[in-house]
């Protein structure tokens, strides 16, 4: 293992030092390396792309009825105590404890009438490929996730940074910690976690940074020395995959995107802090995320993923809803609204759901429990036709009665976007048998 102790600055705001980070931070994951990494990336590409996606997990699952989708014509045990209040588009409200969204309803798309959740097991499997991780016939290796398919088949825009970065914490329950997994395309393909777990086994250990061009030169010379002897071309493809390597551990420009400090104090204040610790068994409800998100997608992240809390209100859950939702509604439209300000809003497409809706009647705990049939989601950027709500359930807000939206229909949209075939594109599983990106679902014409 390695470790670059040189003078590397101040600390991050969790208090995690520049030096502790690029000791822990080596670009790899599950024991493989960032050269292998590069190698497989390099392996298969499918058009040519400028874009990134955001995805936040909402682990747990958020009750759709107080949010998205409040059912006022519904009796008191199914509609709960919140209110709706209008937004900036004529004939959408929402939950009155999600002003923020309100005032820029013009630039989301929520959804109510989201599904495809099989089991309605916790699992953000299903937020991350769009197919459940159960009940459905599952390829060897298991189904990828949108950022592992994304490092696979769009090319990257800066070497400095990695394609996925997931910003997802080790959490209680796993499921709810996870980035999105890169299944039967392998470990090369997984994200890149800030503080996720294993990163200190990928380290430079006993190399400080003054010493570190030494050893790059005597990793060449050995490596001219091997390419003389090989007649194949591999160490010549090889001494590419070295130098990205040291391109992105010897730059800056990873550390500067996941620094929140070099913005200014009202950008930070737009976003706000939240929490850093996780919340029960779940993920924190940390508002600086929302801003590290958009900081690593301008620096050339294609994808990133982040979870934010713990939505699972099995008892109390308008008081505990209360406990997340005025901060996601601040962390989330400060994003939109920054990346709009940014002139990114249509290179950056945001997603925000969790893995199903919430049962229509409250329980006996004042709670919502797991309902499977309908949930909700949110979307923005793209340069989508957003300031719209698709979908509609019924009085009670526990089926849907129009326009359906299946998950596989989101990543649908999100891949034919980033201009990738749907049609032609297969990826083979570990079996060798190709597999499609999504099951026969089209982009939704809504959105396009």
């Amino acid at each position: 293992m390695l470790t670059i102790p040189g003078n590397l600055g101040r600390a991050f705001c969790d208090g995690v030092s520049r030096r502790d980070f690029l000791r822990i931070g080596g670009l790899a994951m599950g024991g493989i390396g960032l050269p292998q990494l590069l190698q497989a990336e390099a392996a298969s590409r499918v058009g040519r792309s400028a874009k990134s996606v955001i995805m936040i997990y909402m682990a747990g699952a958020p009750p759709h009825q107080d949010m998205f989708d409040l059912k006022m014509d519904a009796p008191l045990e199914y509609r709960g105590p919140y209110k709706p209040i209008s937004t900036k588009v004529p004939g959408i409200q929402i939950s009155e404890h999600m002003p923020h969204s309100a005032r820029i309803m013009d630039k989301l798309v929520p959804i109510r009438s989201m599904w495809g959740s099989v089991t309605g097991d916790h699992d953000s499997h299903v937020c991350y490929t769009g197919r459940s991780a159960r009940g459905v016939p599952v390829p060897p290796g298991g189904w990828p996730s949108i950022g592992s398919v994304m490092t696979k088949l769009v090319p990257r825009s800066a070497r400095e940074v990695p394609p996925f970065v997931g910003l997802a914490p080790k959490a209680g329950h796993p499921p709810y910690g996870s980035p999105g997994h890169p299944g039967f395309l392998g470990p090369a393909y997984s994200a890149f976690r800030p503080n996720g777990e294993g990163v200190g086994d990928l380290t430079l250990n006993g190399i400080s940074s003054d010493r570190l061009g030494d050893r790059r030169a005597l990793l060449g010379a050995f490596d001219r020395m091997r390419r003389d002897a090989d007649q194949s071309g591999l160490m010549a493809g090889l001494d590419t995959f070295n130098q990205q390597a040291f391109d992105v551990l010897t730059s800056s420009r990873l550390l500067e995107a996941l620094d929140v400090s070099k913005e200014s104090a009202k950008t930070r204040e737009r976003y706000g802090k939240g929490d850093t610790k996780n919340y029960g068994d779940g993920a924190p409800r940390n508002n600086e995320h929302f801003l590290v998100a958009r900081r690593l997608v301008e620096a050339g992240a294609r994808c990133v993923t982040m979870n934010f809390g713990r939505w699972d209100f099995h008892s109390a859950n308008h008081s505990e809803l209360l406990t997340h939702l005025p901060l996601f509604d601040q962390g989330l439209t400060a994003l939109v609204e920054d990346l709009h300000e940014r002139g990114l809003d249509k290179d950056v497409a945001v997603v925000a759901w969790g893995e199903f809706g919430r049962t229509p009647q409250i329980n006996k705990d004042a709670g919502r429990d797991h309902w499977p049939r309908v949930g909700c989601a949110v979307l923005a950027g793209g340069g989508f036709k957003t300031g719209q709500v698709i979908g509609a359930t019924d009085r009670l807000g526990g089926e849907p009665t129009d326009r359906p939206v299946h998950f596989g229909e989101v990543f649908a949209t999100l891949y034919h976007w980033l201009g990738i075939d749907l049609a032609n594109t297969t990826l083979p599983d570990l079996s060798g048998r190709p597999q499609y990106l999504v099951d026969g679902w089209s982009p939704m014409r809504e959105l396009l």
